[in-house]
């Protein structure tokens, strides 16, 4: 059994990232595998509604959305999927 855990939080090793290890720790208590992977920070542009992607497989914009993408066919071949996000925490002036 493996279960990818996706880490949207905008720092790579960050709380989000915190919290997902001790998920993962405690499926691979159980034996089951992970994989983790990052997002990232790059901004996603609104979709157009030209169609490209259903012709191509992917967004002519070339931005985050196709990573996005990605994910979707790579989670086919886990058992389960496991989404975590964060958010960036400004101090005040």
């Amino acid at each position: 059994m493996k279960v990818l855990l996706v880490n949207g939080g905008p720092h790579r090793q960050g709380c989000t990232f915190t919290a997902l290890s001790e998920v993962a720790g405690a499926l691979e208590k159980q034996g089951i595998d992970t994989e983790t992977l990052w997002l990232g920070v790059e901004p996603v542009a609104g979709c157009i509604g030209c169609g490209r992607c259903f012709a191509t497989g992917r967004c002519f914009i070339g931005d985050a959305v196709n990573e996005a993408a990605r994910l979707c066919d790579l989670a086919k071949d886990h058992d389960g999927l496991v989404l975590a996000s964060g958010a960036a925490v400004r101090e005040a002036d």
